[in-house]
């Protein structure tokens, strides 16, 4: 489990196709420390995608991500040079600064619009459709990882606001209106909307 703060911003450094160009392998660098000491096996949210840490070195990590994983989010666009957000999982015992993200990507969205807005930029992102009810005014929704408070709601589209430092610390200060994004939902909100179905 994750919280959507990002702790790092990394840069894919490596791109290898496996299992016939279907699956692929990414090294990322990443600026943390302590990254030869992170345990293989450990989840990394790149992006909000939780990846399994492959193999280490002193500054970066390798992944590996199924053709499921490719075709569901947007690492398939990546390349190298690529900045990417990184959060490690959350530990019992840890500030809980965001919201609770799981690191399954729901889909993939797309910018709209970027427009300054006093002191920070008013972002504009459209979702599929069937995503589109998961999403309220004022609830929690994670773009390319990032724990966001949605200011409001037009059918599938949404607006936050990003303010300066998170545009600094994330991939939010490269992107532009019509770029992909991976989008997840809020968990409190995809379960009431399951048992409101069941019933």
């Amino acid at each position: 489990m994750f919280t959507g703060i990002i702790t790092a911003l990394g840069t894919v450094r490596e791109i290898t196709p496996l299992g016939a160009g279907s699956d692929m392998r990414l090294v990322i660098e990443a600026p943390w420390a302590d990254t030869a000491s992170i345990p293989l096996g450990a989840s990394i949210a790149c992006s909000g995608c939780c990846l399994t840490a492959v193999a280490l070195g002193p500054d970066w990590f390798a992944v590996e991500a199924s053709a499921e994983t490719l075709s569901k989010t947007v690492l398939g666009s990546w390349k190298i040079g690529t900045h990417v957000n990184l959060e490690r999982p959350l530990k019992v015992g840890d500030e809980l600064g965001g919201h609770i993200v799981a690191g399954h990507v729901d889909g993939v969205g797309r910018v709209l619009s970027a427009v300054p807005d006093h002191g920070s930029t008013r972002w504009r992102f459209e979702v599929p459709h069937a995503l589109g009810r998961f999403i309220a005014p004022k609830g929690s929704v994670a773009v390319n990882g990032v724990s966001l408070t949605v200011n409001e709601v037009d059918g599938a589209t949404f607006g936050v606001n990003i303010i300066a430092h998170t545009a600094a610390v994330t991939n939010f200060g490269q992107m532009a209106p019509g770029d992909a994004v991976n989008i997840e939902i809020d968990t409190v909100a995809r379960y009431v909307a399951r048992l409101t179905e069941y019933k």
